[in-house]
């Protein structure tokens, strides 16, 4: 959704690097630039122009004029007042003294709060709640019937006592789930109000009848993040007439420029929860304003990366996995390969995790192209293979390829090619737990083998030291001075005047870089 904006952030930001001072007319165009790149975004005029009169005066401030690199300092303040547009710190749900815990969606028709009731539903369960799902949309045909169905995907329960379709009445409904879930021991209460197709008395008026049936903790305001500018007004409409206490965006997946997500938390003042980012019920997730801003930036999304992966892998099991890589490259198999590959899968879309890491931004056009599908071949040319075969991939011949090829259905080709792609990738990786990666000078545990200490040792053995005590200590003292002098300011420890862009990624990484 932010692929514009971030698109012409960047060139923005490349137009500064290189400049070791910026004058007034420097910060002026870029200013100019990012006004621009937000109103093609679709962001609300007032936000604008909050946003372009910070940077500016923290642009032309201090902060940047005595900056070793004032390009740099321009992101960081650009990156800090994006933060500040989307809420500044991210927002949790409150949840009640004494259980259930009421929280109520509203929003138009259209915008996804009955998806995103399931989905809710899910993301809480899987915090340890017991989520009840209640049907209070009985105007929209099939809407309780809908509701019906994503409770049980999401594996949660829904309490709808009357059919919908124009028939019941949603303020009872409402006030009777608070003692159904009492009774059956539900936590969390997430009351799925109707909507319309524009703003109208009426349905503020059902809306407000229900929150003061049912007293909610948290009133959250589902828009859709497609709908751009008319996302503000509706938001204000919705604070006006029924109030709430939090914004979640859904569709954010969606080719829309993007503008609601930068507009509503600033204009109505209500942070942003929560961001539906997919079709599926897991693609959900909380709003983190400070990462939503570095993903802006193309600087990535680490953080939820990591959290993904902690979610979905086992440590025990990624210590069993390192402790085969370190006892040698043959202990990892095609059966340990497929469990990884299965297990990466389970994290999402493989674009969008690529999509996660800094300065994916660049090749997006080259991550939105890949195939998922190609995991999914991958894995049935693994399965079918024999035991032994996966076990030991070297006994694969050529009469071996063919059955494997004509029982996953690929050609002859791709059976060879991913055996040559495991074995390229079983010796990185255990060299990577071993300690040694060649070509990357400096990293701990990643250009330090043995090969390389020896060399050191023997360029050493065969240097000569002065006889003369006092000038063999100046000899010394010199070549420490040297070392730090190499390393001073260079995190990675790279000689002077070098940087990591200018080393080759090793044989072993270019294999898997297309």
């Amino acid at each position: 959704m932010f692929d514009t904006l971030s698109d012409r952030l960047a060139a923005t930001f490349k137009n500064l690097r290189g400049k070791g001072r910026l004058s007034e007319a420097d910060i002026d165009a870029t200013a100019r630039e990012i006004r621009i790149a937000l109103l093609e975004a679709d962001v609300a005029l007032p936000v604008v122009r909050s946003f372009i009169k910070q940077v500016k005066e923290r642009s032309l401030g201090a902060e940047v004029s005595r900056a070793l690199n004032p390009a740099q300092q321009i992101v960081k303040i650009v990156n800090e007042e994006l933060v500040g547009i989307l809420g500044g710190e991210t927002r949790r749900l409150r949840f009640a003294k004494t259980a259930p815990t009421v929280i109520m969606l509203a929003g138009l028709q259209g915008a996804g709060k009955t998806t995103l009731a399931g989905k809710l539903g899910r993301w809480l369960k899987a915090q340890g709640h017991a989520p009840l799902l209640v049907a209070c949309d009985l105007q929209r045909p099939n809407a309780v019937n809908q509701l019906s169905v994503v409770a049980e995907r999401a594996g949660v329960g829904v309490y709808a006592p009357e059919p919908g379709n124009g028939v019941g009445d949603p303020v009872q409904v409402a006030k009777d789930s608070i003692e159904y879930a009492r009774t059956k021991q539900f936590d969390i209460v997430i009351v799925d109000t109707a909507g319309r197709l524009g703003i109208d008395a009426e349905m503020m008026q059902q809306a407000a009848d229900i929150r003061d049936a049912v007293s909610p903790d948290e009133i959250l305001f589902v828009v859709d993040a497609m709908i751009g500018q008319d996302a503000v007004n509706t938001a204000e409409a919705f604070r006006d007439g029924v109030g709430f206490d939090g914004v979640v965006l859904s569709k954010l997946d969606g080719d829309a420029r993007g503008g609601a997500a930068l507009s509503v938390a600033h204009v109505t003042g209500k942070q942003i929860m929560f961001a539906s980012n997919g079709e599926k019920l897991d693609d959900f997730d909380a709003f983190h304003p400070d990462r939503m801003a570095s993903r802006i930036l193309g600087m990535g999304d680490v953080l939820s990366l990591i959290e993904k992966a902690e979610q979905t892998f086992s440590q025990d099991e990624a210590e069993k996995m390192a402790a085969k890589l370190a006892k040698g490259p043959k202990e990892f198999t095609l059966d340990d390969f497929l469990s990884q590959m299965e297990q990466v899968r389970k994290m999402g879309s493989i674009s969008k995790l690529l999509g996660m890491l800094p300065g994916m931004a660049q090749i997006k056009d080259q991550i939105n192209n890949l195939d998922e599908r190609d995991v999914d071949r991958t894995a049935a040319i693994i399965k079918s293979m024999t035991p032994a075969e996966r076990q030991d991939p070297t006994i694969i011949n050529g009469s071996r390829r063919a059955r494997i090829a004509k029982g996953s259905g690929v050609d002859v080709s791709a059976v060879k090619n991913l055996v040559e792609r495991f074995f390229d990738a079983r010796k990185m990786m255990s060299r990577m737990a071993q300690g040694g990666m060649p070509g990357m000078p400096g990293l701990p545990g990643m250009g330090g083998g043995a090969s390389r200490k020896k060399k050191q040792q023997k360029q050493a053995k065969g240097k000569r030291q002065s006889g003369n005590p006092m000038k063999r200590k100046a000899e010394e003292q010199a070549a420490a001075e040297r070392r730090e002098q190499a390393q001073a300011g260079n995190p990675l420890g790279l000689p002077a005047g070098q940087d990591a862009q200018d080393f080759e990624l090793p044989d072993e990484f270019k294999k898997f870089m297309g």
